[in-house]
């Protein structure tokens, strides 16, 4: 143990750091490639050929400029001509954000991934590498020297304080927020700089008159529960800078399989939503069934031009894994609930209600039992004939097409920071 670093713990308590990768996307491709993307405007952005993507992430240049995260790229060059467009590469990012939390385990094997490209880690009990500052300056050199990525880091007794500390200085920075700094650093900021107070909830507090943080930790917690019901008590502690929420290095199995495609234009013809709901309907049945799970809930999301979103589900009698039922399923969906011909900007497909399929009670009748050995056996020579030769080695004659649905089987270029099965696979293997 590391004697002179004991008495910067606490005796009781934890000391929790939050790592976030700055604009993690942009700063891997300036990694990679410095001479061209480093010290320069860049966003990376889907369907940068036909300039109708969207913004993903920029660099703080971009940023700077105008650039933001959600932006139309001929928004975005408007706001920065000069702006430099990449493509997405998530095969890279996965890489990356594998080797970053390679070092952060160095440190502490409590470590929580919240997504690609940030992490919780409880270093209560890692003493022997040092205070807590010592530690977080550590890891943060080790990332710019190894990887050549710059990170925030905060430092703070518990997750929530983390997350907001390490917002506080971006980027490259290292903020410490102790529970008796919160009166003073936080008090008087609006309620949304709590992390886990969004929007909706924000506007809601403004009602009741509530605008600061300071205002809402003084707030009655029988008012807050009146008006907000169990998270009420939550929003009091947060504000007073409590949470006793640990850091899970064991992340719960997936409650949902999901993914969506921003389409290059507004869509219209019926015979290309059915071939978007066809390749989404695809890869999210081949996720399900890489974690061995079925699902008796199926969503599908919609997106019109001017961003309004709606979802839609239906419950199916028989949990399944299969593209086809997902497929059926979302394509009735779509045609009740969307008027004909309206256009649509984007659309996803969600599995739901999962459970791991050797657990399932799968009832079939007499012709399903007869027919399902037959058909799970061909899914699952496909199954590996895809894992060997790729995703695009067995396609149908409808899953073929120039819009992005099509490129959803393309890991390289398609993925979500969200997305944490990179981490899962590289215990058992490193290859991608």
């Amino acid at each position: 143990m590391n004697r002179s670093a004991e008495g910067f713990y606490p005796k009781k308590g934890r000391v929790v750091l939050h790592i976030d990768m700055n604009a993690f996307y942009c700063s891997v491709h300036e990694a990679v490639e410095p001479d061209k993307y480093r010290g320069k405007a860049v966003a990376v952005a889907g369907s940068v050929e036909l300039r109708k993507g969207i913004v993903v992430t920029s660099s703080y240049k971009a940023r700077a400029s105008g650039v933001r995260t959600g932006m139309l790229v001929s928004q975005a060059l408007k706001a920065c001509p000069e702006l430099i467009l990449i493509q997405p590469d998530f095969h890279l990012y996965r890489h990356f954000s594998r080797r970053f939390m390679d070092i952060v385990g160095n440190y502490s094997p409590q470590i929580e991934a919240m997504s690609i490209d940030e992490c919780f880690v409880d270093i209560t009990g890692s003493k022997q590498f040092g205070a807590p500052l010592e530690i977080a300056e550590t890891i943060q050199t080790r990332i710019r020297n190894e990887l050549g990525l710059p990170c925030s880091i905060g430092v703070a007794p518990n997750k929530l304080l983390a997350k907001i500390a390490s917002d506080m200085k971006k980027p490259n920075g290292i903020s410490v927020l102790r529970l008796r700094d919160v009166p003073l650093i936080l008090w008087d900021k609006p309620c949304d700089t709590i992390y886990g107070i969004g929007g909706k909830t924000a506007e809601k507090l403004l009602k009741l008159n509530i605008r600061t943080v300071g205002e809402l930790a003084h707030t009655g917690e029988a008012l807050l529960t009146r008006e907000f019901g169990v998270l009420g008590a939550w929003l009091k502690r947060a504000a007073n800078g409590h949470d006793e929420s640990p850091v899970n290095p064991v992340r719960e199995p997936s409650k949902s399989v999901g993914h969506t495609t921003t389409l290059p234009s507004n869509f219209t013809d019926p015979a290309d939503i059915q071939r978007v709901f066809l390749n989404l309907a695809d890869q999210v049945a081949r996720r399900a069934r890489r974690q061995g799970l079925v699902g008796s809930t199926i969503q599908i999301t919609i997106r019109d031009p001017d961003m309004r979103t709606i979802t839609r589900s239906c419950t199916v009698p028989v949990p399944t894994e299969n593209y086809e039922d997902l497929y059926r399923e979302a394509c009735r969906l779509f045609e009740a609930n969307w008027q004909a011909g309206k256009p649509v900007r984007l659309l996803g497909i969600t599995l739901q209600n999962l459970q791991p399929k050797a657990e399932s009670a799968i009832q079939l009748d007499l012709f399903s039992y007869e027919q399902q050995p037959k058909k799970e056996s061909l899914t699952q020579a496909m199954d590996r004939i895809r894992d060997k030769f790729g995703e695009s080695a067995i396609l149908t004659a409808g899953m073929i097409g120039s819009d992005p649905s099509s490129l959803i089987r393309n890991h390289k270029v398609r993925g979500t920071s969200l997305q944490m099965d990179h981490l899962k696979a590289a215990k058992s293997d490193s290859g991608e």
